[in-house]
């Protein structure tokens, strides 16, 4: 029988904490755990471990959590755990050559895109944002470039019109885990099959920026419902209204043939808060007052609805 192989890990999201789960419970023996440093999150600020950490901490894995892997130290660290295989999910650190050719078997890394689409931070709210009518999970042998590695194995998930970041994400980590398990069966038993990537169809998903999440109303409705759901969990889509910031959580396209200015009301009720777009409207079912809780329109209207009458707009 084959010993199993000796791994590291690295990773720090959700995304990533599921699939170091799956290798624990797999058995596979991890001789360290890479995950970014504790950053300050919440409203008091405190400085909170990445999901990958606490479920490290949880197992009794060796956590590091270097600023960079360009570190002499570090690197030479890395190279005393002698592993096969280094296996990267939504890391976030760049991985120079002296880590990438370090392990017998490499490194391969878990994206959630059908590459060479959307190679990058973002893949998942870049393939919602751009409509896209399906996405997937790759794995891939990583090398130097970003994410142009050979692929190794793939899953498609089609992306439903009511899909989230939040509800795609949740669906694409429960295909990657087991697509992870294939592999490392296989790398077990020798060399994989790889399919280089087409550079000439890349597209690339860069980090999410807070000042994307600005809802541009002269934008077509199905444009606006898109950037709603690529936005929502994080950092959620917003706008003003009388100089106060507004969070849109969700929300549908709406048929409109009228001619008012994009961002304007142009009516309420128990179905949402209508709003003018560019082309067509677009009907507000959730949305957050700054400082308030999340709230359906119909709640919102019923105690601040003065605010929200029709005729009001939007002002970004």
């Amino acid at each position: 029988m084959t010993a199993p192989l000796r791994l590291a890990f690295a990773g720090t999201p959700d995304f990533a904490a599921v699939h170091l789960r799956a290798l624990l419970e797999a058995g596979y023996p991890i001789l360290a755990v890479y995950t970014q440093p504790d950053r300050r999150a919440g409203r008091g600020r405190q400085l909170a471990a990445s999901p990958v950490k606490e479920l490290a901490l949880a197992h009794g894995l060796a956590v590091r959590q270097p600023q960079t892997l360009k570190a002499p130290e570090t690197q030479a660290e890395f190279a005393a755990l002698a592993v096969d295989l280094l296996v990267v999910v939504a890391y976030g650190l760049i991985l120079p050559s002296a880590v990438l050719d370090r392990p017998r078997l490499g490194c391969i890394n878990v994206h959630a895109s059908l590459l060479p689409r959307w190679r990058g931070a973002a893949p998942i709210q870049r393939a919602i944002a751009a409509g896209d009518a399906e996405t997937g999970v790759a794995i891939m042998q990583m090398e130097a470039g970003l994410d142009t590695g050979p692929v190794l194995a793939e899953a498609r998930c089609p992306i439903r019109p009511d899909d989230t970041a939040g509800s795609l994400q949740e669906r694409l980590a429960g295909l990657g885990p087991a697509l992870l398990l294939d592999v490392l069966a296989r790398l077990a038993e020798g060399p994989l099959p790889a399919q280089p990537q087409d550079d000439g169809r890349a597209t690339y998903a860069p980090k999410i920026d807070k000042a994307e999440a600005w809802i541009d109303w002269r934008d077509s409705a199905p444009a606006i419902d898109r950037k709603v759901r690529a936005f929502n969990p994080a950092p959620v889509a917003q706008t003003q209204l009388q100089g106060a910031t507004v969070r849109i959580w969700t929300g549908s396209v709406s048929a409109y043939s009228g001619t008012a200015v994009p961002g304007t009301i142009v009516s309420t009720g128990r179905e949402g808060i209508l709003v003018a777009c560019g082309t067509g409207a677009y009907c507000i079912h959730e949305l957050q007052l700054e400082g308030r809780k999340r709230l359906t329109a119909a709640e919102l209207l019923n105690s601040s609805g003065d605010r929200f009458a029709p005729g009001a707009a939007f002002e970004r």
